[in-house]
């Protein structure tokens, strides 16, 4: 385009950023337009006939990029709906397990040593009850004893009698303080 034909595209610069405004509803996404309209009639100016509405054809064209714009975002906001139904938007909730792994952490810990090594060495490990024995050195039937004793505490656990390291969950006993059993 010549010197005369660019002062013509500056003098449109007020109707071009007018139109933009009305179609974007946004001083910031408007000026975006024009300019990207103004970049798509530079690279195609061959397409512009000698004599034609120069005003015409650029607002034409900010149309234009303004309708790719707006179905470019439609398409985009499309993609991620449907990335997002195939996404899990719902996680369930870890709390409760992890609550509970620290309950039963807790139970385990407060076990006796020996009975809380013996489990460790048998269920934890998966060393065979002669195998943990020799590592503890200590007879089979003492590891088996405490083997019972660690997982019947454990049960009592999970059945909600007794939590280790807690006072036990049976009421006790009143008894009246100073006054008459009447």
């Amino acid at each position: 385009m010549n010197d005369v034909k660019r002062m013509d595209v500056i003098s449109l610069l007020g109707p071009l950023r007018r139109y933009a405004r009305s179609l974007t509803r946004d001083e910031a996404q408007a000026e975006d337009l024009v300019q990207d309209a103004l970049v798509r009639a530079y690279e195609h100016k061959a397409s512009f006939r000698p004599g034609g509405n120069l005003r015409s054809w650029l607002l034409s064209i900010l149309h234009n990029a303004f309708i790719d714009n707006r179905r470019r975002r439609i398409a985009e906001l499309r993609r991620l709906e449907q990335a997002a139904e195939l996404a899990e938007t719902a996680a369930v909730p870890d709390q409760e397990s992890r609550v509970r792994l620290q309950q039963v952490q807790a139970a385990f810990m407060s076990l006796p040593d020996e009975q809380r090594a013996a489990l460790h060495l048998v269920a934890i490990e998966g060393l065979s009850y002669q195998e943990a024995a020799t590592a503890l050195k200590i007879p089979i039937g003492t590891l088996m004893s405490r083997l019972g004793r660690a997982r019947a505490t454990l049960r009592d656990f999970e059945a909600g009698h007794d939590r280790p390291g807690e006072p036990s969950a049976k009421r006790p006993g009143l008894r009246i303080v100073g006054g008459s059993d009447v």
